[in-house]
């Protein structure tokens, strides 16, 4: 080989190395202009940007974890008289208002009140208040909770465990829930 073909051989490589350092940065500058940052209302109502951080729920410990099973139990265990009582006004201000709009939607009441089980029983839901008596009465008096499952610092998914005809156990998530401050609210 050449003095020539060397010289062409090192530019080319030096070239194509060029290229793919370029390539790598337009790719990087891109990536980071398309990531939005995340940003989140405080409690006072201000807004005020976050860094992203992908949440690890296994770095939750067990004494965490039992502490919020146990108020996540207690604040269900009060949903449940509030339920039972009919207390429609107590069991709403446990609801965020973001999920209160949106069982209280008229697409969603009207959605439900073609199920099945409320068009036999000729029932229309027309307000939160019907979805109240007709839906969450009859369907969430008696629950607890067996399991929680962390989504992030201060949001949780409860479940219960049932035992179906079959013999097999089945995980079902009662609520979703967000820590504000110190009280747990209904997210879903």
């Amino acid at each position: 080989m050449g003095l020539i073909d060397k010289y062409i051989k090192i530019r080319y490589s030096n070239f194509m190395g060029t290229k793919k350092v370029l390539f790598l940065m337009t790719l990087a500058v891109i990536m980071a202009f398309s990531c939005k940052s995340e940003t989140a209302q405080g409690s006072t109502g201000n807004n005020s940007s976050k860094k992203y951080e992908v949440f690890d729920p296994s770095k939750i410990s067990h004494a965490k974890y039992a502490a919020t099973r146990e108020e996540v139990q207690k604040f269900i265990e009060q949903q449940n008289v509030f339920i039972r009582e009919g207390n429609f006004d107590a069991w709403k201000k446990s609801l965020s208002d973001e999920y209160f709009a949106e069982i209280s939607s008229r697409e969603n009441l009207k959605r439900l009140s073609e199920q099945p089980g409320m068009k036999t029983r000729k029932i229309v839901l027309k307000t939160p208040q019907d979805y109240f008596e007709y839906v969450v009465v009859p369907s969430r008096a008696d629950l607890h909770v067996d399991e929680i499952e962390f989504i992030s610092e201060n949001r949780v998914k409860a479940f219960t465990i049932t035992t179906n005809k079959a013999g097999e156990e089945q995980r079902l998530r009662l609520y979703d829930l967000e820590k504000i401050g110190d009280s747990w609210t209904i997210i879903n």
